[in-house]
Order: C-alpha cells, then structure tokens, then sequence
C-alpha cells in the first residue's frame, strides 16, 4: 500500500486534490457552483484581468483588487465571481458605486445596477483581503507557499490547480473562459523580486519599501496558469531561435543557486526544440518563456513554468520509468514545458477533461526523448511507465463538478497515444496531427468530443471504440490466444462493444498484424513462436 501511495503522489506532478467525497459519487452544490456552467456565468464573457495586490509576507496576507472587464452575451443582472474562504471581498464597485452581493461560501453573487446591454464591455472592481489558504503539500494541496531560503530571505510562490485561483484572488472561476490578456501588479517588500506571467513592463520602487511588479500577459491564460513568486531571484536569459522567430527565453533563480542554474537549464532550449518540432511553435511568443525556481516541485504556470526540482536529473534524481531513460533529462523542466502546449494552449473546458493536460504532456516526455535519442530509447521509456498505472478509475471525471478523473491520466493517458502511434503507422503523420492539433485549437478551451472527433479524422480510424476503453473504462483490452496443431486462435476480451483494434504481433521472429474482435478467429501457423508488439497497451492470456 505504502508503494502505491507514493506513485500515486509521484504521479501527480500538477494538483491532484484529494476530494473523498467527489471519489465517492458525492457532491455539494459549491462543488456544482464551482464546476458547472451557471446562469451567473455564461451571460458575460472575459476580456481583461488587472490583479493588483499587495503581499505581507511577514503576516501571510494578501489584499488589494482584481478589475474584471468582460463582454456582455446576455441579459442578465446577477455575477458570479469566486473566492474562497477565508479570503474576504470587501466591496465590489461599477462606476464608482457600490454594488449589493450575496455570498454564498466560496461563491459570490453581485448584483449590478447598470443596465447590462449585449455587446457592451463594461468592467467591475473586486476589492478583497485576507489570510489566504496556505499550501501543505504544494502543488497537490496547494494555496501559498511561505517558505525562506537558507538565507533566511522570504521564498514565496502560489500553485492552485484543481484547487482552483479563486483560493488567493477574486475570478471567474471556471476553465470553459479564458481572460483574453491579464496585467498582474504585485506589491512586496524592498529587496525580494515578484516573477509573474508574461512579460515585465514595469519595476517601482515605493516610498515605504515596497517595489510593485507589473506583468504583462498578452495572451489568454487559464486562471490556473496566473502566478506569483515571490524571493531574493536573480535573472539570467538566452534568445532561442524558433519556429516563428526570436523567443526570449528567462530564467529566474535563488541568488545562491546562479551558477548551477546556467549550467542546468541548457535542457530548457532543448525542450523548446524538440517540442516545436512535435507540436508546433511555442504558442506565447509575445510572452517569451520564463523558468521561475520555486519552494515546491513544479507547476505548468503559463510563461511561467515554475521549477523546484533541486537542479537534478529525472524526477528529484529518480527515473519514473525504471529503464534508466528518465535520467537523460530535468524531469520537471520537460514535463511542465511540455504543458506549455497542453494545458495553457489547449485547455480543458471541464476539469473531468483534464486527461487532455496530462496525457498529452505525460506523452510529451517520451518524445524528448525520441527527438534526442530515437525511438527505441523513447519506447522503453513509455513502455517503462506502465508500471506506475493503478487502473483504478477511468480517466475522465464526472463533469460540472469540478471532478478530476484518475491519476492514471499521466502513464495510461500516454500509453494510449504511443498506441494510436502504432496504429497510424507513419511517424511523420503523426507529427502533422500533433502539430495541428496546437494549430487546430491555439488559444481555445476543448472538450473530449472535439479532440477525439479530431484524432479520428486526421487519422483516418473512427478511434470511438478506442477512446471509450481508454478514457471511460479501467478494462485493459486483453488478447486471449492458444496455439493448437498449427492454427492460432485468437480474440479480444475485457473490451467494450464494438472493439476492434488490429495489433501487431510476431510469429516466428516476423511481424505482422492481426484484427482481432470479441468473436474468435483462426490463423494456420507453423510456429510456436508468437508474441505481441511491446508497443500495444493490451495484455495477453494465453490458454
């Protein structure tokens, strides 16, 4: 049990929140308030985020205002924004007037007193403070992180996935929007450095000691992705030459840990490179690539890939996969760049989806590898993982509850797409159809449907069947077989109807491909040599 536990925390390298009730089938209405579509939601559409606060990090308090500005889809009088307790709004203000607001535990219904044409952009202002909640185990029990270096200096940093944004400042909580640019301003005390996402547009420095940030994002983000780093950071940087130009490429570390960092990092333009050439250009561009150390392991922030794995190879220094493969490379530098193009460009609309994140960047691994070092290294190493999958539950959550599907979404979630590689048979196919997926849905936040409705037409396979095993059943597909007086017979069981998914097998040291289905088949042999391509997730009985 201990060993299962501790791939499972392994496993869950984004925020994996342990929810017992959501395991169970059961769900609050603030857990439909938090993950659903409501009435108060779907009327206004986001524009443009400017979060303006101020951290006390002697105090662990935050406190200052988000300005929301959104477009009006609608008729409707009645918002909703998030923030979860203990944090407070205070007041919320449109034209200089103080708005009514319900609240209701961690959902907070404003009523507006403007008209609310469609098609106008109007905007409101959220003032709020508090302790906010503090991360136990960041990321997977996030919130703020409080922490100091060995100096003593304060080391700060947010990570809220699943847990959800709305645990340190006021948003639209919810993955379906995504704010179409976002200005973050930071205030904190004279001597640390506050690294957000995007790009740096100004430094201030107060009369009471105090400097306040302002990042820019001049892209959507997921509110997830919004972060703040707080510590005594010096930056270094590089430009990389991709897909669509320069990318300016910056690196934000502990003061003490400069010289290891430039050393280290050099797998950070390696990533950029082979991940372009498998999915596309980097999709932020205009705002650059950013590597922040931080107190914890890791986290996807978008532009600002937050980086806590002690400067070494693999997994804080352990190959996940067993094969030895997993140490050619900084496991959280790969792994969390990799979300940069799934999770921050293509997004789930509902966190149930969230095997889209994982499964693709989980995937993403073995393709660094692929790229740097062929496909046979970067098979054993996919082939490696397998050990880590509990096939515990399907991979997709129950929807419009903010209910995540099993961790089983990393290992299981790439095997899958290393089989439907196998499947397509053309290397080369296969890198356009990642490639256009990035392409397909840049910026946009997807459902299952569409990124399956996708893959079965760029492939050419209605992959229905497929997809149904893999993301909606804890069944492995299990090929039953006996060899008899020269003849193979063989069928697929453990399967869901209508599987039929041919495979490749070898028969006496030569490969060739058999399609199986639920009903029997036979085959003349003359050997009793016979096993099934490694590259298959299947199992395999023989009778």
């Amino acid at each position: 049990m201990k060993t299962k536990l501790l791939v499972l925390f392994v496993l869950t390298f984004s925020t994996i929140q342990g929810q017992l009730l959501q395991d169970k089938g059961e769900f609050t209405k603030q857990d439909t308030l938090r993950g659903s579509i409501t009435p108060e939601r779907e009327w206004w559409d986001l524009t443009y985020y400017h979060l303006d606060i101020e951290v006390k990090p002697e105090d662990k308090f935050i406190s200052g205002k988000n300005t929301i500005q959104y477009k009006v889809l609608k008729n409707n009088q009645v918002m909703q924004i998030d923030l979860q307790q203990p944090m407070e709004i205070t007041k919320v203000l449109q034209e200089g007037k103080e708005l009514e607001v319900k609240h209701e535990e961690n959902a907070h219904f404003i009523t507006l007193s403007e008209n609310q044409n469609i098609g106008d952009i109007n905007s409101i202002e959220v003032y709020y403070k508090g302790h906010p909640r503090e991360a136990k185990r960041a990321p997977w029990d996030g919130g703020f992180s409080w922490k100091k270096d060995k100096n003593g200096k304060h080391f700060i940093a947010t990570s809220c996935q699943g847990l959800g944004a709305s645990v340190w400042w006021p948003n639209k909580d919810h993955m379906y929007d995504e704010v179409d640019s976002m200005l973050i301003s930071v205030t904190n005390p004279k001597g640390l450095t506050n690294v957000s996402n995007g790009k740096l547009r100004e430094l201030v420095k107060n009369d009471n000691n105090t400097v306040t940030s302002h990042w820019f994002v001049s892209n959507p983000i997921n509110n997830y992705g919004v972060n703040v780093n707080i510590g005594d950071y010096v930056n270094f940087s590089e430009v990389f030459k991709g897909e669509k130009g320069d990318l300016d490429m910056d690196y934000w570390v502990l003061k003490d840990n400069l010289e290891i960092a430039k050393k280290h990092f050099k797998d950070a333009p390696k990533m950029m490179k082979a991940f372009e050439h498998w999915f596309g250009p980097y999709p932020f561009y205009e705002d650059s690539f950013k590597l922040v150390e931080v107190p914890y392991l890791g986290m996807e922030h978008q532009s600002s890939v937050t980086y806590g794995n002690q400067y070494k190879q693999g997994y804080l220094g352990s190959d996940l996969s067993g094969t030895g493969w997993g140490l050619k490379f900084d496991f959280i530098i790969i792994h969390e760049a990799g979300h940069e193009w799934f999770a921050n460009n293509i997004t789930n609309k509902d966190i149930a989806d969230m095997w889209i994140h994982e499964g693709f960047t989980s995937y993403s691994e073995n393709l660094f590898l692929d790229y740097y070092y062929g496909k046979e290294a970067s098979a054993d190493y996919v082939i490696g993982t397998r050990k880590n999958i509990q096939n515990d539950k399907p991979l997709i959550g129950v929807y419009n509850v903010n209910n995540e599907g099993s961790s089983d979404m990393y290992y299981k979630g790439a095997n899958m797409l290393h089989t439907l590689r196998q499947l397509i048979e053309d290397d080369e196919k296969w890198r356009q159809i990642l490639r256009g997926l990035n392409s397909e849905f840049y910026h946009q936040t997807v459902t299952t449907k569409q990124i399956e409705d996708y893959l079965s037409e760029q492939t050419e396979i209605d992959l229905t069947a497929f997809f149904d095993q893999y993301l909606r059943t804890t069944k492995i597909p299990t090929l039953e077989y006996e060899i008899k007086k020269g003849e193979l017979k063989y069928h697929w069981t453990e399967i869901v109807e209508d599987f039929d998914m041919p495979i490749q097998v070898e028969i006496n040291g030569k490969s060739e491909w058999l399609f199986p289905k639920a009903v029997w088949q036979s085959k003349k042999i003359n050997s009793e040599d016979f096993k099934i391509d490694r590259d298959f997730y299947v199992n395999s009985k023989k009778l």
